[in-house]
C-alpha cells in the first residue's frame, strides 16, 4: 500500500465567533469560494484579514445550525456527574468504564484510558477524544479496543502511544438507546456534538489532562462527527478524520439521502429536498472553519462512501484560508492506495500527526 501524504500550511485562530441567528445567515452559491464574505446586504466583499475570516467562519456555523438545528445554550449542561463502573489493567494503560450525563435522566456509556506511566509521571498529557464508526451494539468498545475490528482500535493504540483517550457512544449505538422522535434535538448530528462537547468538559475536569493539547479523531460516522465537533468547539487543538467526508456533490453523485437519516441531518431532505446546491454549508467550509487548528484528512483512494476527489476538492478550497493565518503546515492530506478502512500504515500517518501537533 503506498500511503500519499500532503501538507498543507495552516494557521491557529484565537477568535471565537458566536453563530449568527439562521435568519440573519447569507446564503453562499459557491461554498469553495471562501475568501469573501457577504453583508445583509447581500453584497460580497473579499477577505483579506482575520477580522473578514470572523465574519465568514460566523456564517459557516450558523449555515450548519440551519442544516442540523441549534446547537443549545451551553450554559444550560446538566453536571458531569461521572460513574464509574468498572476498571482494566493493561499493558501499560488502566482502560475505566464509565457514564456521564448529557441531559436530565440521560447518560452515555464510555471507556477512558490513562497511561499507567502517569503514575510516576504526575505531568498533564495530551488527549484524544476517540469517535466510533457505524457499527451498531458495539459503539465505543470498537474504538477501545473491544470490537471486532483491530484497525479500529484507535482509542487503545493512542493510549497506547501515551495519550489519555476517551471513546463514547454515538446516539442509538453502543450502550445508549436513543429515540430521535421524542428528541428536543433536530438531528442526530447536533446531538452528536452537544454531546461530545460534554465529552471535552469531562477530559478538561481530569487532572491528567493537559487542557490546551486535545485532540480528535474518526474513522467513517466518527470522522465526520469529529469534524463537525471541531467545528465548533475550538477547544480541539488537531483533529483527524479517516473516511469521513466528501463534498456534498460528490457524495454518490449528489444523492444525499444517506445524510438524511435521523441519526444525521433529516432537514437534507425535508427542508433541502435532497439538493446539495440548496444545503447551507458544505465540507469545504467545515475543514476552513478548523483554521488555523490542525486538520488532517485521511481519504483513501478507493473509499466507496466517501469520494477522494471531493475530499482533494475541499482541502484545496480550505488552504488559501490557513494561508491567511500563516498556518498552512497544520492542513494536511493523506490519500492512501486502500478502500474505507484504517489499516496500520495509515493509522501511522494519522497517530504521528497527533503526535505532532498535540505533544
Amino acid at each position: 500500500m503506498k500511503a500519499r501524504w500532503r501538507i498543507v500550511p495552516v494557521l491557529v485562530s484565537l477568535i471565537w465567533t458566536t453563530p449568527l441567528a439562521a435568519q440573519n445567515v447569507p446564503f453562499y452559491r459557491d461554498k469553495a469560494n471562501l475568501l469573501v464574505w457577504i453583508d445583509e446586504h447581500g453584497k460580497e466583499h473579499a477577505i483579506a484579514t482575520k477580522e473578514d475570516w470572523a465574519k465568514r467562519r460566523a456564517h459557516i456555523l450558523a449555515g450548519m445550525q440551519e442544516a442540523m438545528g441549534p446547537l443549545p445554550d451551553r450554559t444550560k449542561k446538566p453536571p458531569l456527574a461521572v460513574e464509574y463502573i468498572d476498571e482494566h489493567q493493561g499493558d501499560g494503560w488502566v482502560r475505566k468504564r464509565l457514564t456521564f450525563q448529557v441531559g436530565e435522566g440521560e447518560r452515555v456509556s464510555s471507556y477512558l484510558f490513562l497511561p499507567r506511566e502517569m503514575e510516576k509521571d504526575a505531568k498533564p498529557r495530551a488527549a484524544v477524544l476517540c469517535l466510533h464508526q457505524t457499527n451498531g451494539s458495539i459503539g465505543s468498545k470498537g474504538p477501545a479496543g473491544l470490537g471486532d475490528k483491530t484497525n479500529l482500535f484507535y482509542a487503545l493504540h493512542l493510549a497506547e502511544r501515551g495519550c489519555v483517550t476517551l471513546a463514547l457512544d454515538y446516539p442509538s449505538f453502543g450502550e445508549y438507546p436513543y429515540d430521535f422522535r421524542k428528541s428536543s434535538f433536530k438531528s442526530g448530528s447536533m446531538k452528536a456534538i452537544w454531546n461530545n462537547m460534554i465529552a471535552l468538559d469531562l477530559l478538561q475536569s481530569l487532572p491528567e489532562v493537559d487542557a490546551k493539547r486535545i485532540g480528535c479523531i474518526g474513522h467513517s460516522l466518527g470522522g465526520h462527527n469529529a469534524m463537525f465537533t471541531a467545528a465548533f468547539d475550538e477547544r480541539i487543538a488537531a483533529t483527524v478524520s479517516n473516511c469521513g467526508f466528501t463534498s456534498f456533490p460528490k457524495y454518490y453523485g449528489g444523492k444525499l439521502k444517506g445524510w438524511s437519516s435521523e441519526r444525521y441531518m433529516p432537514r437534507l431532505a425535508t427542508v433541502y429536498n435532497l439538493d446539495p446546491a440548496k444545503v447551507p454549508f458544505d465540507f469545504p467550509e467545515v475543514v476552513a472553519a478548523f483554521a488555523p487548528r490542525a486538520f488532517l484528512a485521511s481519504s483513501p483512494l478507493h473509499d466507496d462512501n466517501f469520494e477522494v476527489s471531493g475530499a482533494k476538492d475541499c482541502i484545496a478550497a480550505a488552504l488559501p484560508v490557513f494561508e491567511l493565518f500563516g498556518a498552512k503546515e497544520k492542513l494536511a492530506a493523506n490519500y492512501p492506495d486502500c478502500a474505507h478502512d484504517f489499516p496500520p500504515e495509515v493509522r501511522r500517518v494519522a497517530y504521528e500527526f497527533l503526535d505532532r501537533w498535540l505533544k
